[in-house]
């Protein structure tokens, strides 16, 4: 095994040309933590705020993008936990996704569903670690809820339709052109609503008899959250994962109070490794099943290799994509 690795780096903030092929020192895993060797990466949203500048890497944390990958188990802190050499496994990290190797913690890593392949694996845990914690955690999606998504084909979107459909709810979501709003149907969705061209709230009062839902995934934030509040059945939560609209929202407090509504957030990447260990838990249980026997399914939408990661930043940035933009490690160049 090399003691170097090849990566991507953020070479200064700035646009996606920023990204460029480096050498590193091969991370060395600690306690509590495998070493993988890393067949693919996830791009995310998160990755794109952190080349520009705006999503500061967490203490201790690789200052190399990326926060998802796929696999092979090549070393690390094995004993007692379920994993061995030579597994394949998908993880949720830190940073430092972006590179031939990676470290995980134990905890964070999951084994890759039966049927998937790596590229597909690499696709999940950003995204499904991020749905399972918002939308049924925090929000507590339960049984006979209905539930809107904002977003409905970026990464976070596809995920949390295929769940939230797949577990049995009147599922929702918004996009930007009548395509992908049929692509959204397609995953799942009962009604995929165009947002430049409708108003989310009358489409929504009318599909739900003047309720309202009970649950709205929301990367918008800004001039939405008046929207969304109108949008939410009594008893409602709001739940709030990115700002792309602006972090600054009108909120008009007597519905809140009337309508005993909740409107929350989070962020997953700062969280402890005890919490995500959980959501790790609960998604082996409850949703890697349903990956298994196909009633879920990845959705890529392009895959590059390691050297072209600037132009799947450009690609993420220019929105058109249905689903996940990866890159594949077994292609440096």
């Amino acid at each position: 095994m090399n003691a170097e690795m090849r990566a991507i780096e953020i070479t200064q903030y700035g646009k996606p040309e920023v990204l460029q092929l480096c050498v590193r020192p091969m991370p060395v895993p600690g306690e509590g933590e495998l070493l993988i060797k890393v067949a693919a990466a996830g791009v995310n949203r998160p990755d794109v705020l952190q080349r520009l500048g705006f999503y500061p890497v967490p203490p201790g944390a690789s200052d190399l993008p990326g926060l998802e990958v796929a696999g092979e188990v090549v070393s690390g802190d094995l004993a007692g936990t379920g994993f061995q050499l030579g597994d394949q496994v998908c993880a949720l990290v830190q940073g430092g996704a972006y590179a031939q190797y990676c470290v995980a913690p134990v905890g964070q890593c999951l084994k890759v569903p039966q049927g998937l392949s790596l590229i597909e694996a690499a696709s999940l845990p950003e995204t499904y670690f991020t749905v399972w914690s918002n939308v049924f955690q925090r929000a507590q999606l339960s049984i006979g809820e209905t539930f809107l998504v904002q977003g409905g084909t970026s990464g976070i979107g596809v995920a949390a339709i295929q769940i939230a459909r797949a577990i049995g709810h009147r599922v929702f979501a918004t996009a930007g052109s009548d395509d992908k709003c049929r692509a959204t149907e397609r995953l799942g969705a009962e009604r995929g609503i165009n947002y430049k061209t409708e108003d989310f709230v009358e489409v929504i009062k009318e599909l739900t008899a003047g309720r309202g839902v009970d649950v709205i995934l929301d990367m918008v934030a800004g001039n939405y959250v008046p929207k969304e509040i109108n949008c939410l059945a009594d008893d409602g939560r709001l739940a709030i994962i990115a700002l792309l609209g602006g972090n600054v929202a009108e909120l008009d407090l007597g519905q809140v109070l009337r309508r005993r509504l909740t409107v929350t957030g989070s962020t997953l990447r700062p969280r402890s490794v005890a919490f995500k260990a959980k959501i790790a838990r609960e998604l082996q249980d409850q949703v890697w099943p349903l990956l298994a026997s196909k009633e879920i399914e990845p959705v890529i939408h392009h895959v590059f290799p390691l050297a072209q990661a600037a132009k799947a930043h450009a690609m993420m940035e220019e929105g058109l994509h249905i689903g996940k933009i990866m890159l594949d490690l077994t292609q440096l160049d």
